[in-house]
């Protein structure tokens, strides 16, 4: 395959197919130099078909922009349920969990049934506030400066505090997930909060809808080696899956229809 126009449109193909696609499997399938590929990408990206990324490209504009949590939570609603319910089936009896904050994080609250004595301490306003109609689970907010934006808290005093306790799992929200600059969010300080969330927990269990894949934010939280799994819904790429799974991260995929 030698003409432009027949390049072009085996790369909108496989950005349709997997909704990323990087220059060096490009180069590969097309028999073409690195060159002529990012000849290619910029020609395209001019013509506004996709959006060009540091060793690739992507169908969607991969960098975020933060968002009031009022709107997000009515964003993808279906799917962040279905995530929510299956996420809440994981908590066992007597479990001592951690919750960051995320309006995913909040469809897992909705879904909690307390069993036993539940211990849940959470970053998020919403999270706790869900879980106050549990008598019998015992809530620790954590406390520090509050993100209008989120409804959470972040900061040194908040990640101080988790210094005291040890738990079973971290139920982390993000808003980004890239195979390339790992799970981000939109927040700098909220990121750092996070990786001290995930040194705090024995396993870290990622929450994110079919959305989130191929997208960065501002902060960096972690590379893939260090979050055990993601659960997600069906319209995720199976591409994205094969590659997490080959990262060593175990991807749930569930059906949001």
């Amino acid at each position: 395959m030698s003409i432009s126009t027949d390049r072009h449109q085996h790369i909108l193909h496989q950005l349709e197919k997997q909704g990323s696609v990087t220059v060096n499997d490009l180069c590969q399938e097309l028999s073409v130099s690195t060159v002529t590929i990012r000849k290619d990408l910029k020609l395209l990206e001019e013509k506004n078909l996709l959006y060009r990324t540091h060793g690739g490209a992507t169908a969607s504009n991969p960098y975020i922009a933060d968002r009031p949590v009022n709107e997000k939570l009515l964003m993808q609603a279906t799917e962040k349920q279905v995530i929510g319910h299956y996420a809440a089936t994981l908590i066992e009896r007597n479990d001592c969990i951690l919750i960051a904050s995320g309006t995913t994080v909040q469809y897992l609250a909705k879904n909690i049934v307390s069993q036993g004595n539940l211990t849940v301490v959470t970053a998020a306003l919403n999270v706790a506030a869900e879980l106050t109609r549990h008598n019998e689970i015992e809530i620790i907010q954590l406390g520090g400066i509050v993100r209008k934006t989120s409804t959470s808290v972040t900061g040194a005093y908040a990640e101080s505090i988790l210094k005291d306790f040890s738990f079973t799992r971290l139920f982390l929200g993000v808003d980004g997930i890239d195979l390339d600059f790992g799970l981000t969010t939109s927040n700098m300080m909220e990121a750092q909060l996070n990786r001290q969330m995930i040194l705090a927990a024995q396993k870290t269990i990622v929450l994110a809808d079919s959305s989130k894949f191929g997208k960065r934010g501002f902060g960096k939280i972690c590379d893939f080696d260090e979050i055990d799994q993601i659960i997600t819904d069906s319209k995720v790429s199976p591409h994205i899956v094969d590659m997490l799974t080959q990262k060593g991260v175990q991807v749930i995929v569930l059906n949001a229809a």
